[in-house]
């Protein structure tokens, strides 16, 4: 089965790439978590398309997550969202609020997939959230969490 990749699979490929795999992983895996589209002459032409959107968001190389992780490391990220009077959140933070406070406080744009927000991060106060930069580079951010 032909497909194309809309985003980074281990040991298979990243965003963009047309791979070839056996009928059942690609239907039964890659396909229901919308991690590829089946490639057809149509899709072969947004493949040009996808790789520019993650052209974007990519990490270039160490050295540029390198960089990358100096910036995160000299900014200050604030999140702020609805809590309680006892300081526990309605709902919890999220991976894209990160990235957006993370860009509103002056720092680089991230791709949200590469934050790992903990489970526990529903209440208020200074937590630390885990950015995978490039694949030696992991940088743990400091983050306040505010009641708006």
């Amino acid at each position: 089965m032909k497909l194309i990749l809309n985003a980074d699979v281990p040991n298979l490929g990243a965003p963009g790439d047309i791979v070839e795999v056996k009928d059942g992983y690609g239907r039964n895996y890659l396909l229901p978590r919308k991690l590829a589209v089946v490639a057809t002459r149509g899709a072969e032409k947004q493949v040009e398309q996808i790789r520019r959107a993650q052209k974007t968001r990519e990490i270039r190389d160490l050295g540029h997550a390198q960089q990358v992780d100096s910036q995160l490391r000299n900014i200050n990220v604030t999140v702020s969202a609805k809590a309680g009077d006892t300081g526990r959140l309605f709902g919890s933070i999220t991976p894209a609020q990160v990235v957006d406070a993370v860009k509103a406080a002056g720092g680089p744009l991230l791709d949200k997939r590469s934050i790992d927000v903990p489970g526990h991060l529903k209440t208020l106060g200074k937590h630390q959230v885990q950015v995978r930069l490039h694949p030696e580079v992991t940088t743990e951010l400091p983050i306040a969490v505010v009641a708006s």
